[in-house]
């Protein structure tokens, strides 16, 4: 074996050994793309930001939004959003209103990426078992970004998600059950053999469901069961059912339902 062979085969020991002890590995890299970390929003109220992922090294991108009426010391409603299945990042920042409407009611807003655009947060497993916890956790690192950096009221922390976004806020709260004052999902689609008394963790928590009844993706019947099932445990919701409502425009293009969203969130925040 000639010294270089040899000193080739101890060096690529020696960075799989790394690799090992940082808990990075190839498979776990594999599933990120450059397309995960592209952005689309240009709104000049939106602020593009990035942290450094402990359990890869990685710089992972979030997208925020902070009240003009926001002042430090201040006590903030945060306003956490989680985008659908294969979206950017900040997706959700570009839905119609939105912004407006966390301008007029002082909400902070976030928009974590969940590792990969196709994480589900936890909610669904994923090719690689890695993936799926590390899309819960980036939304939590992030949350703890957010207040370490702004004074983020604890009583008013929200959750909202769209489509795997609602899935994810399913995961993400009764995972951490004392965390958030509301949620809210729209088009949620969460496993289809999960049942929804898994929402008995946060039976307390109020819960605003939004479903198209011509939802081509989460058929309306899948979210009428869970809304039974939040009925079946006694949870606080209120059903929005819109009548010819598609899957996506429905909620990103329509202010109106956006409003919905967000005077729920509004009342809960007030009381």
């Amino acid at each position: 074996m000639s010294l270089s062979t040899s000193l080739k085969k101890r060096f690529i020991s020696l960075l799989l050994t790394m690799m090992t002890l940082s808990g990075i590995t190839g498979s776990a890299y594999a599933q990120r793309e450059l397309t995960d970390d592209e952005r689309l929003i240009n709104d000049p109220r939106v602020q593009h930001r990035s942290y450094v992922f402990a359990p890869t090294g990685e710089t992972l991108p979030y997208a925020v939004f902070v009240p003009s009426s926001y002042r430090a010391g201040t006590p903030t409603p945060l306003l956490v959003s989680l985008h659908g299945l294969g979206r950017t990042y900040d997706w959700l920042m570009g839905y119609e209103g939105f912004l407006d409407y966390a301008e007029e009611y002082g909400f902070i807003v976030v928009t974590p990426l969940g590792y990969i655009r196709r994480g589900w947060y936890g909610s669904r497993p994923t090719e690689i078992e890695q993936i799926a916890s590390y899309s819960e956790q980036d939304v939590m690192n992030v949350i703890g970004l957010m207040r370490d950096e702004f004074s983020v009221d604890a009583s008013r922390l929200f959750l909202w998600g769209h489509s795997m976004g609602g899935a994810g806020t399913y995961q993400i709260a009764v995972n951490n059950p004392t965390m958030f004052a509301a949620l809210a999902v729209a088009a949620p689609a969460p496993r289809a053999d999960l049942s929804p008394t898994v929402l008995q963790a946060v039976r307390d928590t109020p819960m605003l469901v939004l479903q198209g009844t011509d939802d081509e993706l989460v058929p309306v019947e899948q979210t009428r069961l869970w809304v039974a099932g939040m009925r079946g445990i006694g949870m606080q919701h209120l059903y929005i059912e819109l009548e010819g409502a598609d899957h996506t425009n429905f909620i990103a293009s329509d202010r109106n339902n956006m409003r919905k969203v967000m005077s729920f969130f509004d009342i809960v925040s007030k009381q």
